[in-house]
Formats: C-alpha cells, sequence, structure tokens
C-alpha cells in the first residue's frame, strides 16, 4: 500500500493530550480489523508515518477509514517518553491560545 495515499490531519490539543486523525484510502480500510484498535506495529505496517508516542485511541464508526491517535501533551517524538519541560511548555502554548493564562 502506497502511504502517499494516507492524509495526516494538523495536530490539535486539550490540556491534557494532543490528537490527529489519520485518513485511510477507503480500500485500505476493509482490509483493517473492524471491532478493535490497531496496536503500533499494524497503523506502521499499513503505511501510517508519524513520530513516536502516538496511540490509536478511538473508532470512528460513521468513517472507519480514519484513524483517531493522541498521545499525551509533552511526547518526546523521538523517545515517545514524556518531557516534563516539553509538556509545560506545550500546556502555556495551550492555555495561551485560548486565554487561560495563570489557570
Amino acid at each position: 500500500m502506497s502511504s502517499s495515499r494516507i492524509e495526516y490531519s494538523e495536530k490539535y490539543a486539550d490540556e491534557e493530550n494532543e490528537y490527529r486523525h489519520v485518513i485511510l484510502p477507503k480500500e485500505l480500510a476493509k482490509e483493517l480489523p473492524k471491532h478493535r484498535l490497531l496496536s503500533e506495529s499494524e497503523w506502521r505496517r499499513i503505511g501510517v508515518q508519524q513520530s513516536r508516542g502516538w496511540q490509536h485511541y478511538a473508532i470512528h464508526r460513521p468513517e472507519p477509514h480514519i484513524l483517531l491517535f493522541r498521545r499525551p501533551l509533552g511526547t518526546d517524538p523521538q523517545t515517545g517518553q514524556i518531557d516534563p519541560e516539553l509538556k509545560r511548555l506545550a500546556l502555556e502554548e495551550y492555555k495561551g491560545q485560548f486565554g487561560l493564562r495563570g489557570n
């Protein structure tokens, strides 16, 4: 399967996680398990390419070709581990975007 046909959303966040969704070609999605989440090795095997730390966390039942991913704020993209300083900076950025500084 060519990973060039896989589409990636921009990242978005809340106070705990950053998120993104990945849109697979519908013909590829037909071959995926229907009632369970994919492990990292499974989504990488089908051609999804993203940094470390992402977890397939939900099935979007109306459109099963859209995979929903999340990872904790402050995750180091090279190690997949949470870095306290990266987490602090990401939380500051999130609060700044929504005028929540000082909360």
